[in-house]
C-alpha cells in the first residue's frame, strides 16, 4: 500500500511540482527581460520550487478539493511580484510576462510529448514509470495553460486581456481580480456540486475546459509524431 501510494506521488507530484515552478520562473524571467528586476531581486526567478509554492494554494486547497471529491482540482502558486512602472513598455510588455507563464507549460507539454520516443529505449520498470510521468505532465501543463488562460483576472489571461482592451473596457474588468478565484471556485467547484445534488449538468466551465484540453493534446501528439 505504502509503495503504491509513493509511485502514485511520484508520477503526479513531480510533473506537477515541475510545471508550477517552470510557470512561475517564467514570468519572473520575462519581467527581467523586459526591465521589471523586482521578482529577480526577491528570487522568484528560479527553478527552485520552494521559491514559488503555497502552502495554501499549492498544497491545502488541492488537497481540499480531492478530499472533498471536488468535480474539479486547482491551486495555485505564490504570486510573482510585477512593478508596471518598471517595464519599458508597460501594457504590451503586461501581456506579455502573463503570457510567458502558459506558454512555458506549452513547451513542457510538447517537451514531454517529444520524450516520449525515449521510452522504448529503457527497461520496462524504468519505462512505464517514466511514461506515466510523461504523459501526466503532457496533461498537467496543458491543463494549467489553458486553465490560466481563462480571460480572468487574476488569471493570466484576464491580464492578457486588460493589457488589450480600450481603458474603458479594461477597468472595469480589471476590478474584478479580488473576486476572481470565488468566481472560479463557484464555475468548477460549486455549481457542479450543486448539479450533482440536483440532477442537473452544471459543469459547462469544466466541460469546456476539458474539450479544449482534448483538442490540444491531441494536436501536440499529431505534431510530435504520436498520434
Amino acid at each position: 500500500m505504502a509503495g503504491n501510494i509513493i509511485y502514485l506521488i511520484s508520477i503526479w507530484a513531480l510533473p506537477a511540482i515541475i510545471a508550477i515552478t517552470f510557470h512561475e520562473a517564467a514570468h519572473a524571467y520575462a519581467a527581467h527581460a523586459l526591465g521589471d528586476h523586482t521578482a529577480w531581486w526577491l528570487g522568484r526567478a528560479s527553478l527552485n520550487p520552494l521559491r514559488h509554492i503555497d502552502p495554501f494554494g499549492t498544497v491545502l486547497l488541492p488537497g481540499l478539493l480531492l478530499l472533498s471529491g471536488a468535480p474539479f482540482l486547482f491551486g495555485y502558486a505564490k504570486p510573482v511580484p510585477i512593478d508596471a512602472r518598471a517595464l519599458r513598455k508597460p501594457r504590451r510588455d503586461i501581456a506579455l510576462v502573463a503570457a510567458a507563464g502558459p506558454a512555458m507549460n506549452l513547451a513542457l507539454a510538447v517537451a514531454a510529448s517529444l520524450a516520449f520516443h525515449m521510452v522504448g529505449y529503457l527497461p520496462a520498470t524504468s519505462a512505464q514509470w517514466l511514461a506515466e510521468n510523461l504523459k501526466n505532465a503532457l496533461i498537467i501543463n496543458v491543463v494549467l495553460a489553458l486553465f490560466n488562460l481563462i480571460p480572468l483576472p487574476p488569471l493570466d489571461g484576464g491580464r492578457i486581456l486588460v493589457s488589450m482592451l480600450p481603458r474603458a473596457l479594461a477597468n472595469p474588468l480589471s476590478e474584478l481580480e479580488p473576486y476572481g478565484f470565488i468566481i472560479l471556485i463557484g464555475a468548477f467547484v460549486v455549481l457542479p456540486l450543486l448539479g450533482t445534488q440536483a440532477g442537473l449538468d452544471l459543469g459547462a466551465a469544466s466541460h469546456l475546459l476539458a474539450s479544449s484540453a482534448d483538442a490540444t493534446i491531441g494536436g501536440i501528439l499529431r505534431l510530435t509524431g504520436n498520434a
